[in-house]
């Protein structure tokens, strides 16, 4: 890893969950909060959130990620109270949403405080690229929690039109960093979508292991790095 002369960075459940999936981060505030369902039908909420928002131009360019979040909270309980999982009525669901939005809002702030604070030592050593699975507004995001300057370029999937895991999106990184993909550090909590292509791609990978969706074993030799805080890039 001493060898790296740029850095290609994950956004979401990298940069703002410190490696935990974004399903299990909503899963465990429904837990804090005691909501009376089960994780199987949050899991098919959470589900029918995601795909929604991906056919649906709903998230605006200019949303925070406050708003996004407030959405997405919105549409799980929509769905759960649709299929009668969660009877709750207009009041109750006013006041479950708003709990969850500001314990979940809380801890991104507290989560990208410290991704800032690490990004910002990593910046005077080398630059640093941006590559997202987005809703489109991941800049307006980024200006929100103060990763302001921290970035040669941020590429989104939503701009671009190339999703993760199509190693064509980390092209585009390593192009916007001009080097060659060997010099490159590509980090992400995602086997699946980061390391495998970008790998493949011929990138050094940086595997930020937090709680994942699933409980999928991987073969923790195929990342060059294996990290369980961001931190420990200072170490390299």
């Amino acid at each position: 890893m001493d060898e790296v002369k740029g850095y290609i960075f994950d956004y979401g459940a990298t940069l703002d969950t410190a490696g935990c999936h974004w399903g299990k981060m909503l899963w465990h505030a429904y837990q804090r909060h005691q909501l009376p369902v089960s994780e199987q039908a949050f899991r098919d909420a959470y589900v029918y959130a995601e795909r929604y928002l991906g056919r649906n131009p709903i998230i605006k360019p200019h949303f925070t990620f406050h708003k996004t979040l407030d959405i997405k909270i919105r549409l799980e309980l929509e769905y759960l109270c649709s299929k009668g999982d969660w009877n709750a009525g207009e009041e109750d669901f006013r006041r479950v949403h708003d709990v969850l939005l500001d314990d979940l809002y809380s801890q991104v702030k507290t989560i990208t405080a410290h991704s800032i604070d690490v990004l910002r030592q990593l910046h005077g050593r080398c630059p640093m690229v941006l590559v997202s699975n987005f809703y489109g507004n991941v800049n307006e995001v980024l200006h929100e929690f103060g990763f302001d300057g921290l970035f040669v370029d941020v590429i989104e999937s939503a701009n671009v039109g190339i999703r993760k895991p199509n190693p064509r999106i980390f092209a585009l990184g390593v192009d916007a960093l001009g080097m060659e993909a060997k010099d490159v550090a590509v980090v992400g909590d995602s086997f699946y979508k980061d390391i495998e292509p970008a790998a493949k791609l011929g990138c050094r990978t940086v595997w930020f292991k937090g709680e994942g969706w699933n409980n999928d074993v991987y073969d923790e030799t195929f990342p060059n790095l294996v990290i369980t805080d961001l931190a420990q890039l200072l170490l390299q």
